[in-house]
This record gives structure tokens, sequence and C-alpha cells, in this order.
């Protein structure tokens, strides 16, 4: 064999092995310091972007503080939760429930787990009585991605899953002018809209490198009824600084 099939047999022997390992969760540290560029997308109704600093605080037990501000603010950062494996969480129906997941120690390709969640009255839309969303995450593999911070080989993985919302009962009226025999009349008209239930979908994919500790890119997307895009978030690192 020759010195160049030697070469390419021993490169692919060692990307099969890094390839197919099975990664821990990170050595995280309080200090280490991410910087996120933050596009949001509002189906077409424009899009902003921001840079900001997350710094981690302290250890909790399986929890992390994290404080997170606009890069070059003079404001406090705003400070919030973690699960050790990025996970996060939130009062849903006065009990703390994980409605994202990103990460399920320890990685490896093909590996699946599930995120779901019904909530009723959810405060973010007033028009919905309730709300479930239902995810399913897969490790789909190693792949090149290329950010700010630089080009990095990561692990993929995806989320696919659905959100249902029962539409709240809600009153409808409204005034038309009606012209008789007697002149200009205002007539008022009443009637409700009955609870309806629509649904949608939504897709995420997260980029996690072992050595930053975290993802360095990420996207969500929610779709509504009608399969359009309504949003998307998408977060790039721009760099990352180990606790010294």
């Amino acid at each position: 064999m020759s010195r160049r099939l030697l070469l390419l047999a021993g490169f692919a022997v060692c990307c099969n092995s890094i390839c197919a390992q099975t990664i821990d969760a990170p050595q995280l540290k309080p200090g280490d310091t991410w910087v996120y560029s933050n596009t949001r997308q509002a189906g077409s109704r424009g899009w902003d972007n921001k840079v900001t600093v997350s710094t981690l605080e302290r250890i909790e037990g399986d929890r992390i503080l994290v404080g997170t501000k606009q890069q070059d603010s003079t404001q406090s950062p705003t400070e919030r939760t973690y699960g050790l494996d990025w996970s996060r969480s939130r009062d849903v129906d006065g009990k703390q429930t994980v409605v994202n997941q990103p990460l399920d120690f320890p990685l490896k390709t093909g590996k699946k787990w599930e995120v779901g969640y019904t909530e009723t009255n959810p405060p973010s839309n007033k028009s919905h009585s309730s709300e479930t969303f239902n995810e399913t995450y897969t490790v789909k593999g190693w792949e090149d991605v290329q950010v700010p911070a630089g080009k990095f080989k990561a692990v993929k993985i995806e989320a696919e899953g659905q959100w249902t919302a029962v539409m709240a009962r809600a009153a409808v009226g409204g005034t038309r002018t009606v012209a008789t025999a007697e002149g200009v009349t205002a007539v008022s008209q009443a009637g409700r809209i009955d609870p309806r239930t629509v649904s949608g979908r939504l897709y995420k994919a997260f980029w996690y490198v072992p050595a930053d500790k975290r993802f360095v890119k990420s996207v969500e997307e929610y779709y509504n009824a009608d399969d359009v895009l309504s949003q998307r978030y998408t977060e790039e690192l721009v760099s990352f600084k180990p606790a010294g």
C-alpha cells in the first residue's frame, strides 16, 4: 500500500473514532463566557440583531446560573438558571417544566429524546385557551459549521415537532350604518367565535462543540397553521473564553 493510501486510511480511522465517540457533559466552571450574535426574524415583518454576552456565575447542584446582557451595555445582566444540559425550564400551570432541551448527555449519533407539555391560558398568547408542544430531538452526527468565531466540527442535533392550540372563545361585534326612510341609523351587531383547534409545526437545530462547552450555532423555527414561517431565532458564537 502506498504512503498516500496509508495516510488516507489512517485519517479515516481517526475520523471514524472521533465521530463515533460518546460525548459526556462538559466541565462547566464559573467564569466561562460566551458571546453570541442573536438574530430574530418575525416572518415577513422584518428582523433584528444584537450581540449578547453570557457568563456562568455559579453552579447550583444540577443547575447553573448564567448572567446575560447586551454587549457594551451598562445595565446589570439578566440572570437565569439552566440545566447542566443547557435545558430551559419555566412555570407551566404552577409547575417548573422543561420546555427546551437541546442536549441530553451522553451524546451519541442516533440518540433520541422527547420534550412535551401542555399549558392552559398561556401568558404569551391571550387568544389561546391552551397550547401543547411536542418535539423529538435526534443526534444526527458530526458536520462542519461556520460561525463568526470560526469553522468548527460540531455534533448536530435536530428537533422536529408540532404545536397545537385551542382558540379561546371570543366576543365579536361592530356597528354598520343603514339608510331608512326616516334617515340614517346605526345598527349594532354582536356575535361570538367558538373555540376551535389549530396546529402548526416547529424545527430546531443545534451544533454542539465539546471544547466550547455549548452549541456554537442554534436555529429555532416556528410555523403557523398555514405552514408559513412565523418566527425564527438564530444564535451564532462570536467568541468563547473559558474560566481562568
